[in-house]
């Protein structure tokens, strides 16, 4: 309905501040959304039930960047205010309980939704996903840039393509939709939640089902290409559920668990409610599972099911509440999986970094909203290690399961968990609080001691590192002398990393012939060259089943024996590596690079190369590619316009880089005549970039 001048300036007056609705309260959302592939659009409709607490005369949803088309309240069109990013309704309301908001809209999201793989030709690759983090979803329902209105949302999504959809809350039913040809999937949720965490994927998936000691249905989603992959994938999932439900001490608070991989996702995972959305660049087979695998982000997404999830932030500010313990109960789930050793070695890795970005003059506070993921996720990881420490296993467990009842369903402040920690252990915390949460140094030598009791691995290796001090030309023999009392791959490991360009070559010898995977592995890390008298036992390197080692081996091996180029090359040809194809892109790059290797072939290898820079491929594999491609000169016509089509890709530090790799091409003689010749060939968009980027 249309405003009046004076009531508009009314509104926008109102607006400036309204951000805290504490005057009315919204409790259920019926959703429809219908997901338009072809405009790359998202048509529906919400209704909102809600209660007014206190008399009002206007209330706000955010809606970013949307058509709104009706707006009733109570089934009555109804005057309203809508700027691109909030919509604001203008209606004196008495205290009163289920009123009804229907909103009808429609939005073409620059984020937040993501649509992948219609505009090409290739099968199955279809995708769309949310990534709503924070405050986003607004872009695509209208909903709450607050984490303090929890609101039960149920989802109807309609789809032309018969594709999966995978939502929060249980699937109803699937069905043709009454009033089209469109499919219909209803799912229903029955506890509140903030509208962050509002999510739904949809793509070509197969599923794999199971449950929980305790009985709750588990649907773990995978492409069907990747039917091998998904048992190393999703190893130790049922493990990781019980042992969370067990060592929280809270049954999981919802009615199912999905977990859905997508190509170029933003991040490594998203704890949606009942709906975790990962990038499946952790879709990987056995021997990758060695290096590079999903538990760690598994356990974590789920943790955030209780963290997050069902008690919920206030504000920034508390956000260790949120990132700092599913960060900590992934990594007991880890130590309950691979034991104490691999739990404190990964500790002592984070308090080195933080160590580090504390001694930069970079450390942050815990309760500082602006701090960033190493502080929200690694310090605060380690406050509640600390924390466990202090108050004992029994009584943090009490005060995890106290603080997780009382606020279930509910939004939580820092404050709030600290008291129920000091009221289940008796103690006074504020010491603690002074250390952990409110210091922006990170107290390393407090770990270091710490670290030292717990584990007798951690306390040699510090030993040793003492004796070695500032002379490393002691360390050879100094590792001679205790090498073979050393019982910890970790340990030796780590030694080698620190000291292995020390070491003499018949030790290193020995090392390669006896030792085990890990061991081996940091041998191909850190020698910068290989001695002849070492070349027989470095090339077993090529052996082992461990994509991290074969890499660095590969490339040592060809750089420092030029003369068997061609033997270690078909060696390792076939061998794609991680999903970032890792060894396939080093061994084109040296298949080219290599005088008279399979001559007929370079042309080949060099077109496969430069696939990978497609948008067909996740982001990493196309960075990849370019750099390699960048390293020998290789980048041509359509590469390079794949490189242009990257600088606005989604994914912001992918873009930032690939800008940076452009603005260096551009250094080259001849890039601006090679630029102006592609520039007919470039969309709009990408038109504009490059005439901003060339200063036009």
């Amino acid at each position: 309905m249309k405003l009046s001048p004076t009531l508009i300036f009314f509104l926008f007056v109102q607006l400036l501040n309204a951000q805290v609705q504490d005057k009315v309260d919204f409790t259920h959302a019926n959703s429809g959304i219908y997901v338009d592939v072809d405009s790359l659009k998202i048509k529906g409709s919400v209704e909102y039930s809600f209660n007014v607490i206190s008399q009002l005369d206007t209330f706000f949803l955010d809606a970013q960047n949307m058509k709104i088309f009706k707006v009733e309240l109570n089934g009555k069109e109804v005057d309203y205010l809508y700027n691109t990013k909030k919509l604001i309704i203008h209606k004196k309301l008495k205290p009163s309980a289920k009123n009804k908001l229907f909103i009808q809209y429609a939005t073409q999201p620059k984020q937040t939704v993501y649509f992948l793989g219609w505009d090409d030709d290739i099968p199955g690759n279809d995708q769309v996903w949310t990534q709503g983090q924070g405050k986003y979803t607004s872009h695509w329902l209208p909903s709450f840039d607050d984490m303090m209105e929890k609101v039960e949302f149920d989802l109807d999504i309609i789809l032309k393509e018969d594709y999966q959809v995978i939502a929060n809350g249980k699937l109803k039913k699937k069905d043709t939709h009454p009033d089209s040809k469109a499919f219909l999937w209803q799912f229903d949720m029955t506890k509140p939640m903030s509208s962050y965490l509002v999510g739904f994927a949809i793509g070509d998936f197969d599923k794999k089902e199971l449950k929980s000691s305790s009985g709750v249905p588990i649907e773990l989603y995978y492409e069907p290409k990747d039917s091998l992959k998904a048992e190393p994938t999703y190893r130790y999932t049922q493990h990781i559920f019980d042992f969370l439900e067990k060592e929280i001490g809270v049954p999981y608070p919802w009615q199912n668990y999905k977990q859905v991989p997508v190509q170029d996702f933003l991040y490594a995972g998203m704890e949606n409610t009942t709906c975790t959305i990962f990038s499946n660049q952790y879709v990987i087979d056995s021997t990758a599972f060695v290096d590079k695998n999903y538990v760690n982000v598994n356990a974590h997404e789920l943790a955030h099911q209780w963290f997050g999830n069902l008690v919920t932030e206030e504000s920034g500010s508390h956000h260790w509440l949120h990132e700092g313990f599913a960060t900590f109960y992934a990594y007991l789930a880890e130590k309950d999986i691979f034991g104490e050793e691999y739990f404190y070695w990964h500790l002592l890795g984070t308090a080195e970094a933080l160590e580090r970005f504390s001694q930069d003059g970079s450390g942050e506070e815990l309760i500082n909203s602006g701090a960033g993921s190493l502080t929200f996720y690694e310090k605060g990881a380690w406050a509640l290690v600390m924390l466990q420490d202090r108050v004992g296993h029994a009584s943090f467990r009490q005060g995890i399961k106290n603080y997780l009842t009382k606020y279930a369903f509910q939004n939580v402040t820092i404050p709030d968990f600290m008291w129920e920690m000091e009221k289940a252990s008796g103690m006074n915390l504020a010491d603690f609080e002074n250390t952990w949460l409110q210091d922006s140094d990170f107290p390393f030598d407090q770990i270091k001691t710490f670290l030292m009791e717990k584990s007798p691995s951690i306390k040699t290796y510090f030993k040793i590192k003492d004796s070695i001090g500032e002379s490393k030309a002691e360390a050879a023999a100094i590792l001679t002398d205790h090498w073979t009392t050393l019982r910890s791959s970790q340990l030796k490991y780590r030694l080698i990393l620190d000291y292995g360009v020390e070491l003499p070559t018949s030790f290193i010898s020995k090392i390669l012939q006896t030792e085990d995977t890990k061991v081996r592995q940091a041998v191909a890390l850190t020698l910068s060259n290989v001695d002849a008298a070492l070349q027989k036992d470095f090339e077993t390197l090529l052996n082992d089943k461990s994509y991290a080692t074969l890499e660095p081996a590969l490339y040592r091996l060809w750089t420092d024996f030029p003369e068997e180029q061609a033997k270690y090359l078909d060696k390792v040809d076939g061998i794609i590596g991680f999903p970032n194809k890792n060894i396939r892109l080093l061994w084109l790059t040296l298949a080219l690079v290599t005088p008279e290797y399979r001559m007929d072939s370079k042309p080949s290898f060099f077109k496969e190369l430069g696939s990978y820079t497609n948008s067909n491929y996740h982001f990493e594999v196309r960075l990849l590619a370019f750099q390699y491609l960048k390293s020998i000169g290789g980048l041509n016509d359509e590469t390079l316009r794949n490189l242009i089509e990257a600088c606005g890709h989604h994914v912001w530090h992918f873009k930032k880089s690939s800008r940076n790799m452009l603005k260096e091409f551009l250094k080259s003689e001849g890039s601006m005549a090679r630029l102006k010749a592609l520039y007919p060939l470039l969309n709009q968009e990408e038109q504009q970039y490059l005439d901003k980027t060339l200063g036009k």
